[in-house]
């Protein structure tokens, strides 16, 4: 069984560009909706205030956020709240398999 990744993307542009690297993402839209997943996307700027819920409902999973590069405060406070990794929007965007897959080190 492979890597159940699941997205708190809601944009249909981003949406779409997650769904070509990872043809089997499930979206979800809130942290309940992520339970079973090994890895969780979240976008910053429209999920970020749930980062420390989808860490409690799914503890095991690695999170991985993005968001405006210049957001610094967005960032930190999803370090703080649980998230495995921070990326950049530009740099999740330019191959998000590969930030799945390598954790976005």
């Amino acid at each position: 069984m492979g890597v159940q990744v699941v997205a708190m993307v809601d944009d249909l542009m981003d949406r779409s560009k997650v769904s070509v690297a990872v043809p089997d993402v499930r979206f979800a839209r809130t942290a309940d909706g992520c339970a079973g997943a090994d890895v969780v996307i979240i976008d910053l700027a429209k999920h970020g205030a749930v980062v420390a819920e989808v860490r409690a409902a799914v503890p095991n999973a690695r999170i991985l956020t993005f968001g405006p590069h210049v957001d610094d405060v967005a960032f930190a406070n999803a370090r703080a709240d649980g998230a495995d990794a921070t990326l950049a929007r530009s740099l999740f965007f330019r191959d998000p398999a590969a930030a799945i897959a390598t954790g976005g080190s």
